[in-house]
């Protein structure tokens, strides 16, 4: 299995938060942290991640920490938040966005945040790092979708200089993508 070849141009976030690629010894912390996301969610009264919390990870955690594809926020050993960036279109993302732009296009997903650290602008800050701060051989655009029903995520992904690409085939879901200023390397 190949590693992501990636370029971090800028590690810290946040002051005291530090950017890096998760490995094995994160597993567990990384999984904690996405059901602790999803128990969230379910307590505001949606079902995003629902299936993280009957056990079921439709991203296949585990092999992405072992492609490199999972990116991980700590502050003094904590993990901070959380999300994957893929450089190759999942079958998902292929349903959402049909047959253009894969090449170009890594994909953000399962962002999230450690409840302790909620109300720091911790999001913002991980969409920027990815916007910014990170580079991937021959890609020039970030994708991610989101829950079209959530008006807060689509701020948030709006507010972050995402231009809404608009929804998906089911209307469900809401396209985002950020166009990187900066070539990428390679």
């Amino acid at each position: 299995m190949d590693k992501v070849k990636c370029s971090i141009l800028r590690r810290e976030v946040l002051p005291g938060i530090v950017a890096g690629q998760a490995g094995p010894d994160d597993r567990e912390a990384v999984k904690n942290l996405m059901v602790q996301t999803a128990a969230w969610l379910q307590s505001k009264g949606s079902k995003q991640w629902h299936e993280l919390l009957a056990g079921e990870d439709r991203h296949g955690m585990e092999d992405a920490i072992g492609r490199g594809e999972v990116f991980i926020f700590k502050q003094d050993g904590i993990i901070a938040g959380m999300a994957i960036l893929q450089q190759h279109a999942s079958n998902w993302d292929r349903s959402l966005w049909g047959d253009e732009g894969h090449e170009s296009s890594v994909y953000l997903h399962r962002l999230c945040i450690n409840r302790d650290f909620q109300g720091k602008q911790l999001g913002n800050a991980i969409l920027h790092w990815a916007q910014q701060d990170v580079r991937f051989p021959g890609k020039d655009r970030i994708r991610l979708d989101c829950i079209a029903s959530e008006p807060a995520l689509n701020r948030l992904y709006s507010g972050a200089g995402f231009t809404y690409k608009g929804p998906s085939a089911s209307g469900e879901f809401s396209l985002f993508e950020k166009i990187q200023l900066e070539t990428s390397l390679g």
